[in-house]
């Protein structure tokens, strides 16, 4: 394992072929921004390349692969993008955890174990590192790839409304925007849209909530069988991280969401300066400072007094 600056990373890729790009299990706007961004850029220089999901692609992100048709080649290079640690492949981990030629990313509790590593916590999104990496290799940004970036950058700081936006995601965003990305539409896509599904979802999530350590800690859930009866699917999950963190007097903001294998994603979002990559660390999950992840095995009453035990530590 090599850490190595941007200039070295855009050395690799730009001396390399054949690449297999690889984003993160649930895949979000910046994972897949990162990948469809950096894939384009690639064989917009002549260079093969595919994007790896780890999962299914979001219905809601589809724009973002308008113009994407996998290439037939057999891989020789392997690069992740947005990806903390081994366990976010998901169902990649087994072929990819040891394949890994090149890891780029912007959480600080990266654990990755690639050949060859960037990480720049500084950054909001992962995306804003593929901006520079991409200018870094002289690459032209076509509306494909802008698309891509601005998608990243605004779906990780909420629309600019997060802690972790900076001047620099602004100028990033503002020399998308100038470079002809369609961010209204994508604004509206991501921000403004939902499925009645999805508000149907919500409404039962709202009924879960429930407030502990003296109204500091809200925690909401969704279980299997609450996304059966409504046909949920990853469309209508996505979003409801924000809602508890939203509560007036909230510190530590909790979402629980059941999995098919007997586990409970939880997401976790804090105010007021409470470490939720910390938070996280206890359950082997990590993240950013003030929205974080980790996955527990267990019923829901367990895992739920796991995480309210936790919380009243920290509190």
């Amino acid at each position: 394992m090599k850490k190595i600056t941007l200039s070295e990373a855009s050395k690799l890729l730009l001396n390399n072929d054949k690449f297999h790009i690889l984003t993160h299990r649930y895949p979000d706007g910046d994972t897949l921004g990162c990948a469809f961004a950096l894939c384009y850029a690639l064989r917009g220089m002549g260079k093969k390349a595919n994007v790896i999901i780890s999962g299914n692609l979001p219905s809601k992100f589809t724009y973002l692969a308008k113009n994407y048709s996998e290439q037939d080649f057999s891989y020789e290079y392997v690069v992740s993008v947005d990806i903390a640690a081994p366990s976010l492949l998901g169902e990649l981990q087994e072929e990819y955890e040891n394949k890994i030629d090149l890891c780029l990313d912007h959480h600080g509790s990266n654990s990755m174990k690639a050949k060859n590593i960037f990480v720049d916590a500084s950054c909001a999104a992962a995306c804003e590192i593929i901006y520079v990496l991409i200018k870094e290799m002289r690459a032209k940004f076509t509306r494909d790839i802008t698309n891509a970036i601005y998608t990243g950058i605004s779906t990780d700081t909420g629309c600019f409304c997060y802690t972790n936006t900076t001047a620099q995601t602004h100028r990033i965003a503002a020399d998308i925007i100038s470079l002809g990305c369609d961010f209204t539409e994508i604004n509206r896509i991501n921000f403004e849209t939902k499925t009645r599904a999805k508000i149907k979802m919500e409404r039962m999530v709202y009924d879960t909530m429930e407030f502990y350590c003296g109204g500091k800690c809200a925690i909401i859930y969704t279980t299997l069988a609450m996304q059966k009866a409504l046909c949920a699917g990853d469309d209508e999950m996505e979003g409801l991280a924000s809602i508890p963190r939203q509560v007036e007097g909230v510190k530590i903001g909790i979402t629980m969401r059941e999995k098919e294998d007997g586990t409970f994603k939880v997401s976790v979002r804090t105010n007021d300066g409470i470490n939720a990559s910390d938070f996280c660390a206890r359950f082997g999950g990590g993240g950013h400072v003030a929205a974080s992840g980790c996955s527990i095995k267990g019923d829901l009453k367990t895992v739920k007094y796991m995480l309210i035990r936790a919380a009243e530590e920290v509190l």
